[in-house]
This record gives C-alpha cells, structure tokens and sequence, in this order.
C-alpha cells in the first residue's frame, strides 16, 4: 500500500536515494490519477447494460473516450464491438491527445512522456475506422462523453495482472467474446510465407535467447528503428519493415505465416486478428493472455523453440 511521506522525510530520500527518490515520484503520481478516477464513480456512471440502454432511447449514439496508450486501445475494441452487438449502438470513440504517461524511471516508451499523441492517432484511426462497429475516430475536443473508458486507471483493479482486453469489460458491465476476432483487414498475401516479428525493450523475458530464429530465412521485423536494430544483433538476416499506417500493419499480420512478439502494441493487433500467434511472457507482469484459435504464450526457452518449429513447418 502506497503511503505519502511528509516533506522532511521526501527530501532526505532525495538526497540518500535517488533511485528510490524516482520510484516514489513515480509512485505518487499513481497516486494522484488515481485519485483523480475514483471521482467517476458512482449511480450516473453508465457501467452495465440496463443503464446503457436506457441512454439509447434518447441520444440512439453512444460518445467513448480513450487516452491510450495505443495497444490498450486496441484491447478495448471487443468491449465496444460488443456493445454494438448488443444495442446497435453507433459508437464514436474520441481519443483524448497528450495525457501524461506513467512509468517506473526503469522503462521507457516511444512516445515518451504521453499515452497518446497526434502521429499515433494518425496512425491508429484507419485501422480504427474500419471496423464496421466504429461509427468514427476523433481527437477528442470537448465533446459530450456518455463512458469513460480511461476508467480502468482508477486503481479498482491491479493493471499488472489479469488481462487488459478484460478491463474495459469490467467497467461497463459488458462481457466481450474475447476468443472472437474483432478487427477485421484485408490480409496481405504478399507475407503468406513470412513470420512477423515485433519485440519492444519493455516486458522482456531476460531468460528467452531469440537467437535460433536465426535458422528462419524467411522472417521480418515490425516496430521502430531502435527495437529493429537489437533484434538485428541477434538474428542477422532479419529485415525491417515499415508501415505508413497501423491499418498497413493489421494487414500484413493478417497475411503472415504467424507473429510473434511480447506484451507490446502489435501483439494487441496479432490477438485482435486471432492470427497464428506466439506471445513472450515476462517474469513480472503478466497482463495480456492469448485467447481464441492459434494463440499461444511462452515463458522457458524449450517450449518457445518447439512451437516456432511446429507452425513454422505446418
């Protein structure tokens, strides 16, 4: 349980550790945006159907907003695309732009210290637009907001556990069908032979050694140029692939023989598609959990290396 230190004591950390010194900034911020969440509780929320339903007999549209980061998104779409199924709601999603971002001073993210920015909004709308259940994606301004979907940050439920496709779901009393694909692209045929790989610095399995894939010719990296030229270290051969767009990348991995990556934003896209799909765990946290066909998650080595060569040679 988080506790607040009174100034004296803040600033003697300060000054004997600063490594701790950052853990506890870090941590107070937690603190604070929790805080500032747990507002949005109460009887007006819209968290279960009955109560989204009765908001449908006048406004017949339903207003979400989401702040990030890009992968959590994605993993609340089954929410949204099940509410759809169930009201036939028009669902507009509203992104909120340049929320600060929360991290331990161990990690880092490719946006650096915001969930979600314009670039990445670019990105992620046409892959967003094109599900049939998303009546439209737009920088949120101000609009009217029916559910908060940020909700989940309210510190209800541990986010280091679990499974983050769930999160939503628990917040608007709306059970998804998680072992259903829910986005749907047009598959690239253009990589029916090639295993697609992505692997971010962050929820890394240190005891994982990729570099048997180097005995893969036909394999091909996806995410940015940092995360491309580590992997390239270990397997040679591996080739960098860059997209224009996330709808760009949904359709390669919808194309590809199978994907594998770790706990990061196109593994949300791999699990969204129920590709063939192989997941890294970490030994820390454990928060996405492959559901449905094709899915698998590895944490030792042996297990890692004998799924690669059964569906390589399927």
């Amino acid at each position: 349980m988080f506790k607040k230190r009174n100034p004296l004591s803040k600033l003697w950390l300060k000054f004997t550790n600063k490594n701790d010194y950052k853990q506890y900034k870090w941590e107070l911020k937690n603190y604070y945006q929790q805080a500032f969440h747990y507002n949005f509780k109460g009887s007006k929320r819209l968290n279960s159907l009955p109560k989204i339903k009765e908001i449908l007999k006048t406004e017949g549209h339903l207003n979400v907003n989401h702040s990030g980061n890009a992968g959590d998104i994605i993993y609340a779409l089954p929410t949204l695309k099940k509410l759809h199924e169930l009201t036939g709601a028009q669902i507009n999603l509203y992104l909120r732009l340049n929320q600060p971002l929360i991290l331990s001073n161990a990690l880092s993210h490719p946006l650096g210290n915001v969930m979600l920015n314009q670039k990445m909004t670019d990105q992620l709308s046409p892959l967003i637009s094109k599900q049939e259940y998303i009546n439209l994606v737009e920088p949120y301004a101000d609009q009217s907001i029916h559910i908060d979907l940020d909700y989940f940050r309210s510190g209800v439920f541990p986010l280091d556990r679990g499974n983050i496709a769930r999160w939503c779901g628990y917040t608007t009393g709306v059970s998804a069908d998680l072992w259903k694909k829910w986005l749907d692209v047009t598959p690239n045929e253009k990589y029916a032979e090639t295993i697609i790989l992505a692997r971010s610095g962050r929820y890394q399995n240190v005891e994982l050694d990729f570099s048997f894939l180097k005995n893969y010719q036909n394999i091909k990296f996806v995410g940015v140029s940092s995360e491309f030229v580590e992997m390239q270290k270990i397997i040679p051969q591996l080739e960098w692939v860059q997209v224009n767009d996330f709808l760009e990348l949904a359709e390669i991995i919808a194309g590809c023989k199978f994907f594998i990556g770790n706990q990061s934003f196109p593994f949300s896209i791999a699990e969204g598609l129920k590709v063939s799909r192989i997941l890294e765990l970490p030994t820390d946290i454990i928060n996405v959990v492959p559901e449905g066909p094709g899915g698998y998650d590895v944490l030792f080595q042996d297990h890692f290396e004998s799924l690669v060569e059964q569906i390589a040679n399927n």
